[in-house]
């Protein structure tokens, strides 16, 4: 974090203070916690480059909170993300890397139908729960047991309607790299902004989305014209419905205002499915159906990836989890197998992670460690919380 971001953070800390004066203070009380999670991998798979690989990470979780009067709350979390891996191959070569970064860094003032945040934050939202055309501003991969993404520099205010409506709205600034879906980096001095109106409708809620950032085209491919800055405008559409089964639909456009060529529009749809069938223990299934294009011309279809993923879940007894994921590439008629069991242990969570997939990796990217599960392998993580 900047010199310039830790003074804003700061300010707007002591603004917050300030507004209730130091009477509202002296009548409320606070607390103090800290907590963290650290967890370790080893992972081999033979068709890497490096077959065998180590690794660590450390997420220390600072909160602190001052409780008013009428359910009014000033809350704060700093923590950060601190990892090492290390990738081998016996007798041959050998990689290593580590970073110590924020992974969060936020103050909120809530109340009992307002909040506001500001700072390195998770902004996510949607209907579907893996296959995501709505993942804007994080990267949560389905496959991860920890759930792991970077936050976003920025501010989001959301407020509760007593219909259980809800409107947000936010501003991002200082987010360089591509965030979820997107392929161009963002313009680092121009800021983002956007809202989303969520609403309740029979059996459900929808929601209607929309950002607005200035993308940059200067380190793509030199096949794409090269512009500093081009406007982008994103739509996002979306609807859960509690039937005799959960369904929902949620879709993505983004539009460029220059042309890009194929960059110019992307569309992203998912239809999905979930139901827990009554045997044994319960057996949580999720269906999800996914068609994602990028085309010079709005709706063309011309260059669709098209996903179908089956997750299944069940509990065996009160400790251990067995899951799998299945996705099929409609396109090359491709199938990719994730097998996970996780054993529960007081503060330790234990997972044996199985995977058989194509040697040419073609899911949708959503983390850094795409290439990483090409081929077949098997990973062993150990976590431990506190």
């Amino acid at each position: 974090m900047s010199n310039k971001e830790l003074i804003w953070l700061c300010i707007f800390l002591l603004s917050i203070v300030d507004l209730d004066g130091q009477d509202t203070l002296s009548k409320g009380f606070d607390s103090l916690t800290f907590k963290g999670q650290l967890s370790a991998y080893t992972h081999f798979n033979s068709s890497n480059e490096l077959p065998l690989w180590l690794g660590a990470r450390y997420i220390p979780q600072l909160n602190y909170g001052v409780y008013f009067r009428k359910d009014q709350i000033l809350d704060f979390e700093a923590s950060a993300n601190v990892y090492g891996n290390a990738g081998l191959k016996l007798n041959d070569t050998s990689s290593a890397n580590g970073k110590v970064k924020p992974y969060r860094l936020w103050v909120r003032y809530s109340s009992r139908q307002f909040e506001f945040r500001a700072g390195l934050q998770k902004i996510n939202f949607g209907s579907a729960t893996m296959l995501r055309p709505l993942m804007w501003f994080d990267q949560i991969d389905p496959r991860d047991p920890l759930q792991l993404t970077d936050g976003v520099w920025g501010i989001l205010g959301r407020y509760y309607f007593l219909n259980n409506a809800n409107i947000w709205l936010w501003g991002l600034y200082g987010n360089k790299n591509p965030k979820g879906w997107e392929s161009i980096k963002t313009v680092r001095n121009f800021p983002e902004f956007g809202g989303r109106f969520q609403f309740p409708v029979p059996h459900g809620e929808a929601g209607l989305s929309y950002h607005y950032r200035k993308a940059d085209s200067r380190d793509m491919d030199s096949t794409v014209t090269v512009i500093a800055e081009i406007p982008e405008n994103r739509i996002g559409i979306d609807i859960r419905l509690d039937l005799v089964v959960g369904c929902w639909a949620e879709g993505s456009w983004t539009r460029k205002s220059k042309n890009l060529g194929i960059f110019t529009n992307q569309e992203i749809l998912n239809l999905g499915l979930d139901y827990t069938f009554g045997i044994g223990n319960g057996i949580y299934t999720v269906f999800e159906q996914l068609i994602a294009s990028s085309d010079e011309k709005a709706f063309a279809f011309e260059n669709a990836i098209t996903f179908s993923l089956l997750s299944i879940s069940y509990p065996i007894g009160l400790f251990d989890n067995l899951s799998a994921i299945i996705y099929f590439n409609w396109d090359d008629n491709s199938i990719y197998n994730f097998i996970n069991w996780q054993k529960q242990f007081d503060h330790i969570v234990f997972y044996v992670i199985g995977y058989w997939n194509p040697e040419h990796y073609q899911i949708p990217t959503q983390s850094d460690a795409g290439n990483l599960y090409a081929g077949k392998g098997l990973q062993l993580m150990l976590v431990y919380n506190h």
